[in-house]
């Protein structure tokens, strides 16, 4: 399995953390869901110093290198400051009382 990393720095990109999460409920979560070869991608965001970005988790390096439904690119206006391969060495579950699915949490959907 492939880990990709990206990463904006959006000072000075005309859109806001806020704005990406609104991106995030209304549409790209759904289009990932059903992106094949995809395992986990998890958007993060760094509101103290203003970076909005992704980690994916991929079956294979060919399939994270397909064409995406994403827009991230074309809403923050620049490709990103950080974009990197890495090989997976381990992965668990921890223990964990929410027996719900990882899908949808985080603070995009805090409130939805």
């Amino acid at each position: 399995m492939r880990v990709r990393v990206v990463w904006w720095e959006l000072e000075g990109s005309g859109t806001t953390i806020a704005g990406m999460r609104e991106y995030l409920r209304d549409e790209s979560v759904d289009a990932f869901s059903a992106v094949e070869g995809l395992r986990l991608k998890m958007w993060i965001a760094d509101e103290e110093r203003n970076r909005w970005g992704a980690v994916y988790l991929w079956e294979s390096e060919e399939a994270g290198r397909r064409p995406l439904p994403s827009r991230a690119r074309e809403l923050i206006g620049k490709d990103p400051d950080f974009e990197e391969w890495f090989d997976l060495e381990a992965s668990v579950e921890g223990a964990y009382t929410d027996d719900g699915p990882l899908s949808r949490r985080g603070a995009a959907f805090a409130g939805a």
